[in-house]
């Protein structure tokens, strides 16, 4: 089969796709003839070796976390699945034409195989740091970076809890925020006055990782109101850095819910074929999306 992998640590130049062993399910996995693969800023921390204590890494490694597909192998004990159904979740090595997923739901119906690929670690990931920060119904919530990915699932996410949510990004993505049921607001110069202009803020979530942790800690006067899953220097600000997941089957079942009852909805960005899965993480890396970016394989 076809397979993106990395040999050494390094830039994207080290993302080659080479042919491999297909990989089998094991003991409570499934394998899924993979459709799409979703692209997260995970996948190039993983690649740059940047994050080795939370995800151990031997090399020559895959790269990607997050797939929909078709089932094709069930392993033992798994029970609700068959050959045939059409997935999506978690597993390991999804830039690929097979995946073995150690998480997993049924997709929605209406949902293309694309979309699906990008909703597993983002809906974990929102929830996860709706619920660290503490944020309640009718508090307000500031996002900064809001338009990728996670913001754009905190968003829908926080205002289907009841939770009002001022959400930061570029001038060209103020009215999908803004779609997505946002007040929405500029970064750059004057954007902590900007945000004081929309009313006291109760929590405040870093999203992007842009070196704006000190104002996110004025902004709501206490750094453990606020949360980064981007700035690696968060400690530093007595900030915490989530970066260790939930439950995964949990995530996927909430987002089924969200999904049927439309108060979720992840619009793909940009799709790359498996041989562009460099140009894939340097766009990743720069940030700047609305929504999310797959791999189409």
């Amino acid at each position: 089969m076809r397979k993106v992998s990395f040999a050494e640590f390094g830039g994207p130049e080290v993302l080659h796709l080479t042919d491999a062993e297909e990989p089998h399910a094991g003991p409570g996995r499934i394998r899924i003839a993979v459709r799409a693969a979703g692209v997260n800023p995970v996948d190039w921390r993983i690649r740059e070796g940047q994050i080795l204590g939370a995800h151990p890494v031997e090399l020559p490694a895959g790269v990607g976390l997050d797939a929909s597909g078709v089932v094709d192998e069930v392993g033992a004990g798994v029970e609700g699945v068959e050959a045939g159904d059409r997935v999506f979740g978690e597993g390991s090595g999804t830039y690929a034409e097979f995946a073995v997923l150690s998480a997993w739901a049924l997709m929605p119906e209406g949902l293309t195989f694309g979309e699906a690929a990008g909703y597993p670690s983002v809906v974990e990931t929102a929830l996860r740091v709706i619920r660290e920060v503490g944020v309640r119904p009718g508090q307000t919530l500031l996002a900064s970076g809001a338009s990728g990915g996670v913001g754009s699932a905190v968003l829908q996410i926080a205002r289907a809890r009841g939770i009002r949510v001022i959400g930061t990004a570029g001038a060209a993505n103020q009215d999908y925020l803004r779609g997505l049921g946002a007040v929405a607001t500029t970064y750059g110069e004057g954007w902590v006055e900007r945000v004081r202009r929309l009313g006291p803020v109760d929590a405040a979530l870093d999203l992007a990782g842009s070196g704006v942790i000190r104002e996110l800690v004025a902004l709501t006067g206490d750094p453990e109101k606020v949360i980064s899953i981007a700035d690696l220097s968060a400690a530093e600000f007595g900030v915490r850095f989530s970066g260790v997941a939930g439950s995964v089957p949990d995530a996927l079942t909430e987002a089924v819910g969200l999904i049927a009852r439309g108060e979720l909805h992840i619009p793909v960005e940009k799709a790359y074929p498996l041989a562009e899965a460099a140009a894939a993480h340097i766009d990743s890396r720069a940030g700047h999306a609305r929504g999310r970016r797959i791999i189409v394989v």
